[in-house]
């Protein structure tokens, strides 16, 4: 239940008369109710917000009274999926009273009435997540018992900010809103609003701000049609996430089938697909449907969808007559999953920087680092030049990828469209792995300390229990730990000896090496790259035990696909600020599925090994996928819904 509170205190304003006759605070009032407030309240000063919202059982937006927007505005602020607590931050030039606001990557870093370095004004307006509603009834108090200068709401999101509150920036595009503070400002910003047309600009509003060069052009030109036609007929976000999926592994079939006709068709149903996978989010950003499964399912249909399209071309490649299809699949899947993993870790990085105060970012010295992200943050504000163009492009994304399969495989065949995919992302993870090593270097903010490093590590009983080696550094061992399976990889491609099953042990205990760094604090300057560390040295492993042990090259890939669905439910769920998967500790951590699949290649079952683990760890994966989408939400609705005092009757 969402509790709108509308605080006039400090707001002139309020009592204005709109162009249908009530007064500014009132209309505010039933704007929040038309954008989805359950209820709103209006408070009188601080210390009656502070006792409303020490009774609140649900978030809690809070606006000054001297807010002029469309409705459209103010649903987006109360469902932005962004995070719990959101503020207002407007363009607007800075006024007496108000508060501007310095943000990083989305999140507001300071508020303050005067910030040499400001990016915004705080727009009037906030959403409060049901964790920080402590904090907000903190910062009401606080605000209360300083001198009164400006409006409350001011005064109240600058304490909020000042208590170290997570809040992000929630910007006004194509739509208008203004705070006024007389009758003649009041008439200019309803005049702004009568001029914008709300739906067409929310439609155009659903399509990301910045996004890649080939969906940019290619695809947002014309998927907001897409988008309303769904809309209208009804179709949800997770529907048509579930339609792209189907055009991808019909793609995928036709790929495997080669010939012409198939390829091209392929083609063009790869591109459709990726359509659709645009128009799933642009639906949710139109229609306001978000939810947490909507967000996990589109982050794992994605990737799924992508392997997927992998397996196609290496069936279709081997079918063609060229030996190693599957081969360059699993080399495309692995090299694309490692480089998604240090993807996500960095941006972990880069959002953590941002929310610690500048003097203690870059402690290891600026110079190259510094260069760098002066030079970054340069070439990001040059929206549509050619340099900002070709920096997107060239780290090889989502759009691009699908683009260059779709025309590889329609133009030549399967073979070159996986070698290509494999130049281009071994470049792009160089390109991007040298620059993001000297620029986290600089920043110096270790992030896996802030975390549960042992459920990211992915660690198993058996990590936990090895003696931890502290000299070394935990990224220094994950990375020694995957050059034993990375040489017996090499020699099991270079030779058919089946005697180097025998060696298939000793790889195992260099792997084990990345263990003793399990217990360590992971404060490094690097250590973000321990989790992309440690899915290269397992994925090695399982690929040279397969090798090895004479496993069909599709069942490796199959093995490896059950790994990164495994892996990518972490970090989605990372992403998502969600609690680890259900059964988590039943997947034996990566030192405990090698151990097992190393018994398996020393017992000479390895096809085995991998067909059994591998379906273990399906099947294990779809029940917390059920656990935690289906059986425990129930369970926490049935727990709510009853009484309080309630039982059973006798």
């Amino acid at each position: 239940m969402t509790l709108a509170i509308v605080l006039a205190a400090g707001a002139p304003a309020a009592g204005l008369p709109t162009g249908a006759g009530e007064t500014l605070a009132d209309r505010l009032a039933a704007q929040w109710r038309r954008a989805g407030a359950d209820e709103v309240r209006a408070a009188a000063d601080l210390d009656e917000l502070a006792a409303l919202v020490g009774a609140a059982g649900g978030p809690v937006i809070v606006s000054g009274a001297d807010l002029v927007a469309h409705t459209a505005v103010l649903k987006h602020l109360a469902t932005s999926p962004v995070g719990p607590t959101v503020a207002l931050v407007l363009t607007d030039p800075p006024a007496p009273g108000r508060t501007a606001v310095r943000e990083e990557r989305g999140q507001v870093v300071e508020a303050g009435p005067e910030l040499p370095d400001a990016t915004g004004v705080f727009g009037g307006a906030l959403r409060v997540g049901v964790e920080d509603l402590p904090a907000l009834a903190a910062a009401a108090r606080a605000a209360a018992a300083r001198p009164a200068t400006g409006p409350a709401v001011d005064r109240l999101f600058a304490a909020l900010t000042a208590l170290g509150t997570l809040t992000f920036a929630h910007r006004v595009r194509l739509l208008v809103a203004h705070r006024v503070g007389e009758a003649a400002g009041l008439h200019a910003a309803e005049a702004a609003l009568a001029g914008v047309d709300e739906d067409k600009a929310e439609l155009r509003l659903s399509v990301k701000e910045r996004d890649d060069f080939f969906t940019t052009y290619f695809v947002s030109t014309w998927s907001p049609y897409v988008t309303k036609a769904a809309a209208r007929i009804g179709l949800g976000p997770t529907a048509v996430t579930m339609l792209s999926v189907l055009f991808a592994v019909a793609a995928a079939v036709l790929f495997g089938v080669g010939g012409r006709p198939a390829l091209v068709s392929g083609a063009v149903l790869l591109y459709l697909g990726f359509v659709l996978d645009c128009v799933d989010g642009q639906l949710a950003r139109y229609t306001r449907h978000f939810s947490a499964w909507g967000g996990w399912l589109d982050t794992m249909a994605d990737r799924a969808k992508e392997y997927v399209v992998y397996a196609g071309l290496g069936y279709g490649a081997t079918h063609a007559g060229f030996r190693y299809g599957w081969a360059l699949a699993i080399a495309a899947m692995t090299l694309q999953t490692v480089r998604h993993m240090t993807d996500t870790w960095y941006g972990v990085l880069h959002d953590e920087a941002a929310r610690r105060p500048k003097t203690t970012v870059g402690a290891g010295g600026g110079g190259i680092g510094d260069r760098l992200n002066a030079a970054s943050t340069r070439v990001q504000a040059d929206t549509g030049s050619v340099s900002y163009w070709l920096k997107r492009t060239v780290v090889f994304p989502i759009g691009e990828r699908w683009a260059l399969i779709a025309l590889t495989v329609a133009l030549f065949n399967p073979l070159v469209s996986l070698i290509a995919v494999l130049v281009w992302g071994t470049l792009a993870f160089g390109y991007t792995g040298a620059l993001r090593t000297l620029r986290a270097r600089w920043m110096w903010v270790p992030v896996l300390d802030t975390v549960d490093a042992t459920l990211h590590r992915d660690d198993g009983p058996l990590a936990a229990r090895l003696p931890v080696i502290r000299p070394m550094g935990p990224l220094t061992l994950a990375v020694l730990a995957a050059l034993g399976p990375a040489a017996l990889l090499v020699a099991a491609l270079l030779t058919d000896d089946g005697g180097l099953r025998w060696w298939v042990p000793a790889a195992l205990l260099v792997l084990l090496v990345g263990g003793l760094g399990a217990g360590a604090a992971h404060n490094g300057p690097l250590d973000w790259l321990v989790p992309a560390a440690l899915r290269a040295g397992e994925y090695l492993f399982a690929i040279a035990v397969g090798v090895v042990g004479g496993a069909p090259a599709w069942l490796v890939f199959a093995y490896i696909l059950v790994l990164t669905l495994h892996h990518y439910d972490l970090t989605a769920r990372l992403e998502k600020r969600q609690a680890a998967p259900p059964l988590h500790r039943w997947t034996l951590g990566w030192e405990g599925r090698s151990v097992l699949l190393a018994l398996a290649a020393i017992a000479g079952i390895v096809s085995i090994g991998l067909a059994t683990l591998g379906t273990y760890l399906l099947m294990g994966f779809v029940a917390s996928v059920v656990l935690a989408w289906v059986v425990l939400p129930a369970r926490a609705a049935r727990v709510t819904a009853v009484p309080v005092g309630g039982g059973s009757p006798g």
